[in-house]
């Protein structure tokens, strides 16, 4: 995004999502003399920062920290030192809102991917099969971002045939329960309005794999050719990253739209609350199981295999929670020592539990 398509105004902080209360959480910076701004752009030690007099380029050098969950992002409103040069971004305000991924290195550090968002956009392209899995993951994200999320079945207009394109919506509503799931192209405009209608009200974060059509949907919000967009393979519907940085955009029938990479890796990151969300429907059942710390394997009385038994719970959903929970216990265990202890002790009570059965059924040996 270049620095000339913010408009410079005085209305500009307040169409970036500027309000009371972040205006009184800046008061202690004004007085120090400092500039209120929003991150719209980082990249390389520096961000792009709009305030009320336009973007302006600023050094992150002062936030900085080890930890990486805590260094500028885009979304984040910031105390920017205007005075000299280079200027220099000085802190930020405490974020209502974060959506943070594990990394895919070794350390499995936290990364933060965009701040102080309201609702979490989930772009899934019908120009492949669904992968539910996939939407189920990012929906646990979203949850715990503290977002409001949304599905987007982009590229509808593939899908020609309505009663075809229900079934893949109701496909999604069932792993996306509570979430508006809703069908959207760019190309013929279906859906796009009612999307523009959710966004105008706060900041909203664009997630999903590349080629799902990130780009072209940011465009058709924004009314214009602002994001580039490159074709997707035919033979797998991916596409190159045609999105390089995460951008903010103010959009022109309010609301803010921050567009993102597209993401090939979509680790959890501490997400149980949100995981406990995408599969509420689980967690409502397991509160009726007749052992509180049932594992829904071969319990008695167990209330989430009695659903799958009959029919309305999928067995999918299942595999899938169970998937997701284990991965997320695995990231927590990383950085923290009491509980790699608890599932130690878990093991090997599990274990010694499997011998004796083991053993019981053999029955006794002969001495």
């Amino acid at each position: 995004m270049s620095l000339a398509s913010v408009p410079s105004s005085s209305h500009t902080l307040s169409a970036h999502g500027w309000d009371s209360a972040w205006e009184a959480a800046f008061a202690p910076y004004a007085a120090q003399g400092l500039v209120p701004g929003r991150v719209v752009r980082v990249d390389r030690g520096q961000c792009d920062v709009v305030t009320a007099d336009g973007v302006i380029r600023a050094d992150t050098a002062f936030v900085t920290p080890h930890d990486p969950l805590r260094v500028i992002c885009t979304g984040d409103w910031a105390a920017v030192e205007t005075s000299g040069n280079p200027r220099y971004v000085r802190t930020y305000l405490p974020r209502r809102t974060a959506f943070v991924r594990s990394t895919s290195s070794q350390r499995s550090e936290g990364q933060i991917l965009a701040a102080n968002v309201d609702h979490a956009i989930i772009a899934v392209p019908l120009s492949v099969e669904l992968d539910l899995g996939r939407v189920e993951r990012f929906l646990a994200l979203a949850w715990e971002s503290g977002a409001q999320p949304l599905v987007v079945l982009t590229k509808a207009d593939l899908v020609p045939d309505p009663v075809g394109l229900s079934y893949l919506v109701q496909d999604v509503e069932t792993a996306a329960p509570g979430v508006q799931v809703l069908p959207v192209s760019a190309t013929s405009g279906e859906g796009v309005d009612v999307l523009a209608a959710v966004v105008a009200g706060g900041t909203s974060v664009l997630l999903g794999t590349s080629g799902a059509g990130k780009s072209t949907l940011a465009n058709a919000l924004l009314g214009e050719d602002v994001m580039a967009v490159q074709a997707t393979r035919d033979v797998d519907g991916k596409g190159r990253h045609t999105t390089t940085t995460r951008n903010l955009l103010a959009l022109p029938g309010g609301g803010v739209l921050i567009d993102t990479p597209g993401l090939r890796g979509v680790g959890l990151w501490d997400a149980e609350t949100g995981v406990g969300q995408v599969f509420s429907e689980i967690e409502e059942l397991a509160a009726r199981c007749r052992f509180h710390d049932c594992a829904h394997g071969a319990e008695p009385g167990c209330a989430v295999l009695a659903a799958i038994e009959d029919g309305s719970l999928p067995e999918r959903r299942l595999d899938s929670y169970r998937k997701l929970l284990r991965e997320n216990q695995r990231i927590v265990a990383k950085t923290d020592a009491r509980l790699r202890t608890e599932i130690l002790k878990d093991w090997k009570r599990k274990s010694a539990a499997g011998r004796a059965a083991l053993e019981a059924k053999r029955g006794p040996r002969a001495r």
